[in-house]
């Protein structure tokens, strides 16, 4: 279990969740909000690292968006980086996936000098992602109405518990490789529950967003990784992420989709050996 802090940044209150022993890791996700159980890599990477989840503006306990400062990934990074100060924390690593991976891509471009590395997985350097017919997000794939069918009725007040869990589980169906890992997850004390109001703020800056150019200069060492069959951000897009940094390096999950880290747990969990 993690232990649940809240930490006076200058940027404001965020809700922090710490637990494990080694050098110190942050790690979040853009749109979803974690308790003490923190979720499946988090609690993964707790073996080798200090980790602090992090609840970003607009979830958990955490200060929302207000005058000053959005849900934008730029203001999530900035408070990322108040808070490492607020911690005294000299440099630190951070790990994300999915959207935590393109924040980590972010962090890694804006305060370089903060991060020892970044472990970060299943993303996009930009907005192309949403263009590739094998992205689930993308107009010509094929399950892309229903994503939107889905992403629409959970962003609905009136939906209700039993029907959130079916909708979750059927867009989860469309990101696994080895469908069974599904009963996996539900064995395991995990949180990260998606809200809507942030899917729909991080779409709508998703057309501005193109780090590449950024990434050729960043010092950073990335340990980034992604399933071949990615049906979220295909693999070419990590592979491009990795090849564009040069410290970048990539790990193919070969059996995986979008979620390495339950599909491949124990090769997952040797990568993760490799990044100490």
């Amino acid at each position: 279990m993690f232990t649940r802090e809240l930490i006076e940044t200058k940027r404001g209150t965020f809700e922090v969740f710490k637990h494990g022993s080694g050098a110190p890791l942050a790690f979040t996700h853009l749109y979803s909000e974690f308790n003490e159980n923190g979720n499946i890599m988090a609690q993964q990477l707790s073996e080798l690292y200090t980790v602090y989840i992090i609840n970003l503006r607009g979830t958990g306990a955490s200060n929302d968006a207000d005058a000053d400062y959005t849900y934008s990934m730029d203001d999530a990074v900035h408070d990322i980086d108040a808070l490492r100060e607020a911690l005294d924390i000299k440099r630190w690593a951070f790990g994300g996936h999915s959207t935590g991976g393109f924040l980590a891509l972010k962090y890694s471009v804006m305060y370089p000098d903060s991060l020892t590395k970044i472990i970060c997985g299943g993303l996009c350097a930009s907005y192309e992602y949403m263009n590739h017919s094998e992205s689930i997000y993308c107009k010509e794939n094929p399950n892309h109405p229903r994503v939107m069918e889905i992403f629409s009725e959970l962003g609905e007040d009136g939906t209700s518990r039993e029907r959130r869990i079916a909708l979750a589980k059927e867009w989860i169906m469309m990101s696994l490789y080895r469908k069974d890992a599904y009963y996996d997850m539900l064995k395991r004390k995990v949180s990260g529950r998606t809200l809507t109001k942030k899917i729909d703020y991080f779409t709508s800056e998703l057309r501005d967003y193109d780090i590449r150019e950024e990434l050729k200069v960043s010092p950073v060492k990335a340990y980034i990784y992604c399933g071949r069959h990615d049906a979220q951000c295909p693999h070419e897009f990590s592979l491009e992420a990795a090849d564009l940094m040069p410290n970048g390096s990539l790990t193919t999950f070969e059996f995986s989709n979008h979620n390495p880290d339950i599909e491949e747990e124990e090769k997952f969990i040797q990568f993760l050996k490799t990044t100490i």
